[in-house]
């Protein structure tokens, strides 16, 4: 028998679903969902086709106590859905800010639950922020349209790499002043 030990992170209800830890459990959904080449194509760091290991890698990242991004699992179980939808994380930087990143399973694009996931994680405010940024590649306008439904404002233009494209992909960054 394996225990797996809960970390340090709250769970976060929405009417729909929860946002709670990442565990072991979910890493065959996330490569499932994260496999798809629709969703790696608008991350930066989800490569595609998937190494083997790297999801295991990934929730076991996810889950110690020394992690600087704290991941969540859109858990659609109070619905009768699935127990992953999709996933929300907040990635640690200086000066009391974090960047907020997400991905949602194309079955489930165009239904709110982006919206509804960045909503309740910026009003839980977990790591008790003072901004949040985030950043979505130009050619997603769906993601973008989630930032500003949410109260983040347009800062600007930029680039990030993305893994799966294997290029610098332009961008638009968003802040939130919480």
């Amino acid at each position: 028998m394996k225990i797996e030990t809960i970390i340090n992170q709250p769970v976060i209800e929405t009417e729909r679903f929860d946002l709670r830890p990442l565990r072991r459990s979910d890493m065959g959904l996330i490569e499932h969902y994260a496999g798809d080449k629709r969703v790696a194509r608008m991350t930066t760091s989800i490569p595609h086709p998937l190494p083997p290991g790297s999801i295991e890698a990934f929730v076991t990242r996810s889950m110690t106590e020394e992690r600087e991004e704290d991941v969540w699992a859109m858990d659609a179980t109070k619905d009768d859905g699935p127990e992953l939808i999709g996933l929300i994380s907040l990635t640690r930087l200086d000066r009391n800010q974090s960047e907020v990143g997400y991905w949602v399973a194309p079955v489930y694009w165009n239904t709110g639950v982006a919206s509804s996931a960045v909503e309740a994680l910026v009003n839980a405010n977990p790591l008790e922020n003072a901004t949040m940024f985030a950043s979505v590649f130009q050619d997603n306008p769906a993601s973008a349209r989630v930032l500003t439904h949410c109260g983040f404002e347009y800062l600007g233009d930029a680039e990030s790499y993305s893994v799966a494209r294997d290029a610098n992909v332009p961008t638009w960054t968003y802040t939130k002043k919480l």
